[in-house]
């Protein structure tokens, strides 16, 4: 029997390093020791899952429009030295989404604010990667949602926001969020239908929410609730106000946390999303 000691691609195997490589070390590791591992190890996912591995060439795009797009902007209202304390250490690609069994995606993952997971990383395209004319809007935006989201988390998990958050509706959040849908969700006060799903996602959705979608566009999903009232009998006004008080705590909570205004941060994030959307 012929023994086979070393197959590439399962772990152990080893590659000279590339112009990939090199791009990742020197804009990420080098003044943030942030290391991004996109070559594929799928025990750095659920083994239960099929996924893909990332396409090389969608890594330069995606981490160039994440540098732009969120470290930058973080930077410009903080400094250098907040983004390397609570960045995340490890930033792991996956090509594919990750399907789960009540029909629901994870499009990304946090783990004890060390490690980010990305997903469908082969379905991102910006105007300014070669062979499109536009931007896929969804997908460029899920992408920063998910990093907002998931950098909201490591935030609130060094400094808790205020408990009275926890106060605004909470009689309203469930486990059965998934089959709930995001005009639903705002007529009770939430900003998506994800945000239903317990207390410290209701935070971080409001935030993500916010940076990715601008003033103006969260504005736009406040004054979009309909008149009358949603299913568990929220007014169109109480649904409104929740939003307000919701978005008045995180600015709050921004501003006397992290010294950062909100406001500012928004403008900066929303601008860097529409130079790759337009």
């Amino acid at each position: 029997m012929k023994i086979i000691n070393d197959i590439p691609g399962l772990g152990g195997d080893t590659w000279k390093a590339s112009v990939l490589d090199k791009y990742l070390y020197d804009t990420l590791t080098v003044p943030f020791n942030i290391q991004v591992k996109y070559k594929w190890d799928q025990f750095e996912f659920d083994v239960s899952k099929t996924l893909v591995p990332p396409k090389e060439e969608k890594v330069i795009p995606v981490i160039e429009s994440i540098r732009k797009v969120w470290i930058s902007t973080y930077i410009a209202e903080t400094d250098s030295i907040f983004m390397k304390k609570f960045c995340p250490k490890f930033i792991i690609l996956s090509g594919s989404a990750s399907w789960n069994s009540n029909g629901t995606i994870t499009l990304g993952t946090a783990e004890g604010g060390r490690k980010i997971v990305l997903y469908l990383i082969n379905e991102f395209r910006t105007k300014t990667m070669d062979g499109y004319q536009l931007a896929d809007s969804a997908t460029v935006k899920q992408m920063f949602h998910v990093i907002e989201h998931e950098f909201g988390h490591i935030l609130h998990q060094n400094v808790m926001y205020p408990l009275e958050y926890k106060r605004i509706n909470p009689g309203l959040y469930t486990g059965n969020w998934n089959n709930i849908s995001n005009k639903e969700a705002n007529q009770d006060g939430f900003v998506t239908a994800y945000a239903m799903s317990a207390f410290d996602d209701d935070f971080v959705e409001m935030v993500s929410t916010m940076l990715v979608e601008g003033k103006a566009g969260f504005d736009k999903i406040v004054n979009g609730i309909p008149a009358g009232t949603s299913s568990s009998g929220t007014t169109q006004a109480a649904a409104q106000a929740m939003l307000h008080a919701k978005e008045a705590i995180v600015v709050d909570y921004f501003k006397k946390t992290w010294k950062i205004d909100f406001y500012s941060l928004q403008t900066r994030t929303r601008t860097e999303i529409e130079k790759l959307l337009y």
